[in-house]
């Protein structure tokens, strides 16, 4: 299957199928059939990432694809989320949509200050009135005249001005509900709801200012992913929900490990993705390494039918970030020490060195669960 982007120019096209129609059934034909070839999920990332590939909206997209059609490797899960890891557009999106959210939390913040604001004003005002009133004399039939209308020109402004209160109120605490939710929201947003494990939207945030510390610090800084090796064999012997416990075990152990100085998270499926703060590349390697080997250890039994799992064990990519404006170019490093894990026989862990890019495309292409 070719990965040039499609083009309208149909000659099949008939009267009775306008060609933008055409186009479209092609676009779909050829996303279905990707999906199948490749066995990737369908979900709205995967679809829209291989739809602005095959489409030739993403120019960059449709580069990484060729390029990686062309190189003989697998095109996969894990490599389909590190092309939309890296693409500049979604690093775009999401801080659009952060921004977004900042300024409506701001938003909401003003207007509860306006709101409670405005019902003290009407409290204090109301309060004036009652005094005024309160304090009015009569002198003779002229002046209880007029004083009688005042006072009811007065009680009519209390009744507004006390139904204003209670819509400031309820705006108050309407608003104050939003922003709890809010909040919630965000941090629900963080959160892999799987492992219970921060997220890879959290890890973006966390990476970018880790780096930005390194850097002010003259600290350095490791980022590093872990693949769970054979877990699509995990899923068929299983089922999905013995494997969704398996990754719920790798995560509590990787959990266990964490740290001020090692902030970890779900990076999709059964990849995890770790920062190593203050760790040069060798220490990095050590600590992760031992990680491993604890897993390694550990015997995983199918509760459901009390047969065993094997040994469960996880790939590792490592490599070191050079700075704020290094971030993706680091996780593109460390995802080719993945693959390099990986072909090297698994249950490893292997760090960037220039040499894989010379590399990269030794060997035969190996399936990266």
């Amino acid at each position: 299957m070719s990965l040039a982007p499609f083009h309208t120019d149909h000659e099949d096209v008939g009267p009775s199928e306008p060609r933008a129609l055409a186009a479209r059934r092609e676009l779909l034909e050829r996303v279905h059939e990707f999906v199948l070839k490749h066995d990737l999920a369908v979900n709205g990332y995967n679809l829209a990432a291989i739809c602005n590939a095959l489409s030739g909206s993403s120019s960059k997209m449709a580069e990484a694809f060729a390029t990686r059609e062309m190189s003989g490797q697998p095109i996969d899960q894990r490599w389909l989320d590190s092309v939309m890891r890296l693409d500049p557009e979604t690093g775009h999106r999401m801080a659009e949509l952060e921004k977004l959210m900042d300024q409506l939390e701001y938003a909401l913040m003003r207007f509860a200050q306006t709101a409670r604001s405005a019902k003290n004003d009407t409290s204090e005002q109301r309060g004036a009135i009652h005094a005024q009133i309160a304090g009015m004399g009569v002198s003779d039939e002229q002046d209880r005249f007029e004083i009688a209308q005042v006072i009811t020109a007065s009680r009519a402004i209390l009744a507004r001005i006390e139904s204003v209160e209670k819509a400031m109120a309820r705006s108050e605490a309407e608003t104050t509900h939003l922003r709890a939710h809010l909040a919630k929201a965000r941090i629900e947003a963080d959160v892999d709801h799987l492992t219970k494990l921060p997220n890879r939207r959290a890890f973006e945030r966390r990476l970018a200012s880790a780096a930005q510390r390194a850097q002010l610090e003259r600290e350095p800084l490791c980022v590093a992913f872990c693949d769970v090796d054979h877990f699509k064999a995990v899923n068929d012997d299983h089922g999905h929900d013995a494997g969704d416990r398996v990754l719920v075990a790798i995560a509590s152990l990787l959990s266990e490990h964490a740290s001020h100085d090692c902030f970890i998270a779900r990076q999709g499926g059964e990849e995890f993705v770790m920062l190593l703060f203050g760790f040069e590349a060798d220490a990095a390697w050590r600590k992760l390494d031992g990680i491993r080997r604890a897993q390694a250890r550990k015997r995983l039994l199918n509760r459901d039918t009390g047969q065993p799992f094997g040994k469960i064990t996880f790939s590792a990519g490592l490599a070191e970030v050079q700075g704020i404006h290094d971030t993706r170019a680091a996780l593109g490093r460390a995802d080719a020490a993945l693959y390099r894990a990986k072909r090297a026989g698994r249950d490893r862990v292997e760090t960037y060195r220039e040499e894989m890019e010379r590399g990269a495309a030794d060997g035969p292409p190996v399936a990266t669960s």
